[in-house]
């Protein structure tokens, strides 16, 4: 059995991540695939316990606490979610995976990315996706895409635009050392223009 595709979704709070990823949830369906939709941290119940605890903005903890953390949830998520799924010939669609973690803990907190190669060599064991979407936009636009939702800020979404311009940078930075692996997609184009980006790079992984 051959395995399944594996393809992550990243950018920064606001960017438009859901959309790209239900874009792509839809035209993988469309051709007839068995689909695993999930995310980070999260995807199972340890991992939303987890995803609960770093998104209270009540949480006070270290970068060093929080990025342990990240990655506790992560190896649980691959061995009861990503793996098991992959084994069986689905596709996996993830909002956010590692690459996260180097931006946001990396690049927003400083957290050298040499120590978290350890991390992710350990959990992931060679694990890679074979995609990821990077969708990219000026934290500014960002930040007025949250206002527009309503709803109360989570911890991130409260840190100060330097913040998220730091993660933004870690992003490309990592997109500049894998441009074969991350593909990145301006949010500020229209629904129709990123969809037409993304259809070749779906097209040559089904190929």
């Amino acid at each position: 059995m051959t395995r399944g595709r594996f393809i992550t979704f990243e950018g920064i709070d606001g960017a438009g991540k859901s959309t790209c990823l239900e874009f792509v949830r839809a035209w993988l369906q469309e051709r007839g695939l068995s689909l695993v939709t999930t995310r980070e941290p999260g995807g199972t119940a340890a991992g939303e316990a987890i995803r609960r605890l770093l998104l209270d903005k009540n949480t006070r903890i270290c970068a060093d606490t929080e990025a342990l953390l990240m990655f506790a949830a992560r190896a649980e998520h691959l061995e009861v979610v990503v793996r098991p799924a992959l084994s069986q010939a689905s596709w996996v669609l993830c909002d956010r995976f590692t690459d996260a973690t180097y931006a946001y803990q990396g690049g927003g907190r400083g957290i050298a990315f040499d120590r978290l190669d350890t991390l992710r060599d350990w959990v992931q064991q060679g694990l890679e996706p074979d995609l990821t979407v990077l969708v990219d936009v000026d934290p500014g636009i960002a930040s007025k895409r949250l206002e527009g939702r309503g709803g109360e800020a989570d911890r991130f979404e409260r840190e100060a635009r330097q913040f998220h311009e730091r993660v933004r940078g870690a992003y490309l930075e990592l997109a500049a050392r894998s441009p074969a692996r991350i593909r990145i997609v301006d949010s500020t184009a229209s629904v129709e223009e990123v969809q037409e980006r993304l259809r070749p790079v779906l097209e040559e992984l089904l190929r």
